[in-house]
């Protein structure tokens, strides 16, 4: 059995964020559940720079919930800050129009991972984007 580290958690938060449904969700997290990964996902939709806040709340909140982090401040602050940077890196696409999608976080021993894939525009006229960063505790 290899290592779960940094690139593994990382893959199995993607693989969670691009679930299409909440059953399809349900199988990736029992999945991941057997290779000892724990994970949470969140669905997500507004505008996007009031969003922002919102954003990193509901993914320390859905973490915790979960149980996927303890309610530690080192543990709240690698999620708040791996979902702050997943956001930056969407941001230049997703300023001033809305978003609708997934936030998903994955962890497996210190390392922490969190992805946000969301439909980024207006009305029916959307692109996609995908953020993804990586913390250890």
């Amino acid at each position: 059995m290899t290592e779960t580290g940094s690139k593994e958690i990382t893959a199995a938060a993607i693989r969670l964020a691009i679930t299409a449904s909440r059953s399809e969700e349900q199988q990736v997290k029992a999945m991941l559940a057997e290779e000892g990964i724990k994970a949470a996902a969140i669905d997500y939709g507004g505008e996007f720079l009031t969003a922002v806040p919102k954003i990193l709340e509901r993914a320390v909140v859905g973490a915790k919930r979960e149980g996927v982090i303890d309610a530690s401040h080192s543990e709240e602050g690698a999620v708040a800050g791996a979902a702050h940077e997943a956001i930056n890196q969407i941001s230049s696409k997703a300023i001033g129009l809305n978003l609708g999608g997934k936030i998903a976080i994955a962890r497996s021993g210190s390392h922490i991972a969190v992805c946000v894939f969301f439909a980024v525009g207006l009305l029916n006229l959307n692109d996609v984007a995908i953020g993804v960063a990586h913390r250890a505790v």
